[in-house]
């Protein structure tokens, strides 16, 4: 699995071949980053806690929840899709590495 200093590298480089390598786009693939690693972690909170957990309410019963990490990470998803899409970076568009060989 890709780590976010992979994927930044990955994003700048395709910038770089698009001679689009701006503060303004690196600056969306440092928001790119940050959403990422929320989304991340909000999955991680997912696996501990599941989509659902247990509480109590405010007048003491217990009930079951929704884990609020399912809505975010949907969330975060979409937001780095949007940044994808104004960086027009997609798979019709992707510049393959050189040291990269199949």
């Amino acid at each position: 699995m890709a780590n976010a200093r992979k994927i930044k590298e990955s994003l700048i480089k395709q910038l770089q071949n698009k001679s689009a390598n701006v503060e303004h786009f690196l600056g969306l693939i440092d928001d790119y980053i940050w959403y990422f690693k929320e989304e991340k972690e909000m999955q991680k909170d997912i696996k501990e806690r599941g989509r659902t957990y247990k509480a109590l309410s405010a007048s003491g019963y217990p009930i079951e929840k929704e884990n609020p990490s399912v809505k975010n990470a949907v969330v975060y998803n979409k937001q780095k899709l949007a940044i994808l899409k104004q960086l027009e970076l997609t798979t019709d568009n992707v510049g393959c590495d050189d040291d990269d060989e199949l």
